[in-house]
């Protein structure tokens, strides 16, 4: 459960830092991000391990590509449920999905790494 409290925190901020650094990324406020990184954690529970097996032989095919495109098409569906966000097209959903993936990935270090001790204070 902390686990995925990680994600979901590590989704928030990485969306409102990149809603405030990418001007076509559109957020009516810290609400809708809120809001919006809750939606895709819930999706990304429920619905990307059916997509990921549906699209399985296509992930072997491309090495693994394919998931980034499973992870845009769960960012486009969370846009999708919510108003206070706006995401233009596929190339910024897909934008957004690797960069959210990569904050998940620094997070993941950083809590690995703060359990393990070696940032002590």
């Amino acid at each position: 459960m902390e686990r995925q409290l990680w994600r979901l925190l590590a989704s928030i901020l990485s969306l409102y830092l990149l809603s405030n650094i990418f001007l076509f990324i559109e957020a009516d406020g810290i609400t809708s991000i809120i809001i919006f990184s809750i939606i895709l954690w819930v999706i990304n529970l429920l619905l990307r391990p059916l997509l990921l097996l549906i699209v399985l032989p296509f992930n072997i095919i491309t090495l693994g590509f394919f998931s980034l495109i499973v992870n845009t098409w769960i960012v486009i569906l969370a846009d999708k449920f919510i108003k206070g966000i706006t995401i233009p097209n596929f190339g910024i959903a897909f934008l957004l999905a690797v960069l959210i993936k990569a904050f998940n990935s620094v997070f993941k270090g950083f809590r690995d790494n703060k359990k393990s001790g070696i940032y002590k204070s």
